[in-house]
Order: structure tokens, then C-alpha cells, then sequence
């Protein structure tokens, strides 16, 4: 590993880091959304005291800072461990941010963004799986859940590459761990619905 890679890992573990719920809310002075809602800071929870707007911004920046770090080491590198290895750093800035007492969200935005950066067909995949979930349950929950499951099977499917492969099922697995209360929920019948407050 040379001192570009790990430069580039690191970089995307700083740029995953970067919380584009808790700046936004900072932005516009509305409370941090860790302390509102499911205490989570996504999209999702944004949603619910914030407003359409201001979650597809905060959807739109948790993508963004996801993809670009894997673009960036694209084209430096085709190696995909490396490229792999800058996709989970990105991937854990945000589950665990260094910028903000690593307490982060759970990841399902970032993951999207950093899949398009290393096979947009899977990503795409992943995506129409939360779309078809929410539209037959409106639960985010469930839909992020069913489509992190499917994600390593999409990759063997659509890419093949090894790297990317165990990366994306131990993003799945993280992805699983972070919606443990979720989970307890669904299973309940207590989870809420897209939409509500």
C-alpha cells in the first residue's frame, strides 16, 4: 500500500465524517437531529421535523460524500482492494464520525453512494429494492433492511469482483447492526412509517 492510498482511505474516512443532517440543521438552526425523532441522524428522521426539502438534502449530501471518495480513488487507482478499502473507510466516516464524537447515522445513504462509485448497477439494483419495499410497506426500516440483505448478492450477480463483494457484505452486516432498534420494532409491529411524525 502506498502513501496515496492510504491518503485516499483516510480522506474518505474525513469526508464520510462530514454529517450532512447534523450541518444542516446546524445551517439553519433547527435542533441537532440526534436529539429529535429516532435520535438518528439521516434522512429519515430529518423527514420528520424538517421537511421534504431538507431530507432530500440530507439524502442527497450522505450520497455524495459516499460516491465522490470512490471517484476520486478510481482515478488514481484500479486496484479494488484499494478502491474497496476507500469505500468502507467512507462508509465508516459516517457510521462513526470523527467530527462529532463518533456518534453517526446508520449508513444506508452513504452505502448508495459509495456502491454507484464502484458498480452503479448494483447500486441501482439496491435502490429499486427500497423503492418496491416502500411502496408495498412504507417503512424505511424494512425497505434499507431488504435491500443491505440483497446487496452482496447484487454485487456477486452484477460485478463479480472479490474485493467488492466481502466489502459490501460487511457493510451489510454493519447495516444490520446499526438497525438493531429497528428491528426490535418491526418485529413488535411498532416500527413508524414514511411520513410520519
Amino acid at each position: 500500500m502506498t502513501l496515496i492510498d492510504i491518503a485516499l482511505i483516510a480522506g474518505a474516512y474525513l469526508l464520510g465524517s462530514l454529517s450532512a443532517a447534523i450541518i444542516l440543521c446546524r445551517l439553519l438552526g433547527l435542533p441537532d437531529p440526534r436529539t429529535q425523532g429516532s435520535g438518528n441522524p439521516g434522512a429519515t428522521n430529518v423527514l420528520r421535523f424538517g421537511g421534504k426539502k431538507l431530507a432530500a438534502l440530507t439524502l442527497i449530501g450522505d450520497m455524495v460524500k459516499g460516491l465522490i471518495p470512490v471517484l476520486v480513488a478510481r482515478a488514481v487507482t484500479a486496484d479494488p482492494v484499494i478502491l474497496a478499502a476507500v469505500a468502507m473507510a467512507a462508509f465508516l466516516g459516517h457510521l462513526y464520525p470523527v467530527f462529532f464524537g463518533f456518534k453517526g447515522g446508520k449508513g444506508v445513504a452513504t452505502a448508495v453512494g459509495v456502491l454507484f462509485g464502484l458498480s452503479w448497477p448494483v447500486a441501482l439494483a439496491a435502490i429499486l429494492t427500497w423503492v418496491a419495499m416502500a411502496a408495498l410497506f412504507r417503512i424505511s426500516s424494512l425497505s434499507a433492511l431488504t435491500a443491505s440483505v440483497l446487496a452482496p448478492a447484487y454485487m456477486f450477480w452484477l460485478d463479480g469482483r472479490t474485493p467488492f463483494i466481502a466489502m459490501t457484505a460487511v457493510m451489510s452486516v454493519l447495516l444490520l447492526w446499526r438497525h438493531q432498534a429497528n428491528i426490535r420494532r418491526l418485529l413488535a409491529g411498532e416500527e413508524k412509517r414514511i411520513g410520519k411524525k
